[in-house]
């Protein structure tokens, strides 16, 4: 992936919808440079999918929570489980004093309580540590350009700090 893969990303991150001549405009590219180069990208699976930003508060999901999840045996093989719960946005097995990490969003603390209960009906949980969020400050998505002691041509390229 070059600088020019990565300024594509960074474009289509602000706005997935524009045209192709406009995102090549931005990357310097021809519109049919930028619809291959895209392409590509999503053939590769650095693209993985194209998605619509919705506020969680308009459609029922103002409460946000964080679970840590405890167990009495090996968690890795439960993803279907975890999936069956539609309140849950993310899980990951994690290292450290609980099993998995799932974030969770419902519209009221009750409905964060039903789930949970739910989570407790999942072979090999035996405890669950809520944290619910107050505020967020910020959300980011995944930055496509190189993390400090990545390749600094490739941010030097795009004329990034």
């Amino acid at each position: 992936m070059d600088h020019i893969d990565r300024a594509l990303l960074a474009q289509l991150q602000q706005d997935a919808t524009q045209p192709y001549a406009a995102l090549g405009q931005a990357v310097g590219l021809s519109a049919g440079a930028a619809h291959e180069r895209v392409r590509k990208l999503r053939e590769r699976g650095v693209i993985r999918r194209t998605t619509v930003e919705v506020d969680p508060a308009a459609v029922g999901g103002a409460v946000l929570a964080y679970v840590m999840v405890d167990s009495t045996s090996w968690m890795g093989d439960s993803a279907q489980d975890f999936a069956a719960l539609p309140e849950i946005l993310e899980a990951h097995v994690i290292a450290g004093s609980a099993s998995v990490l799932v974030k969770v969003r419902t519209a009221t603390t009750e409905q964060l309580q039903d789930v949970l209960r739910r989570l407790y009906a999942i072979d090999g949980v035996s405890g669950t540590q809520a944290t619910v969020v107050l505020e967020t400050f910020f959300e980011r998505p995944l930055s496509p350009h190189p993390a400090p002691g990545g390749n600094p041509g490739d941010a030097q390229a795009l004329n990034l700090p």
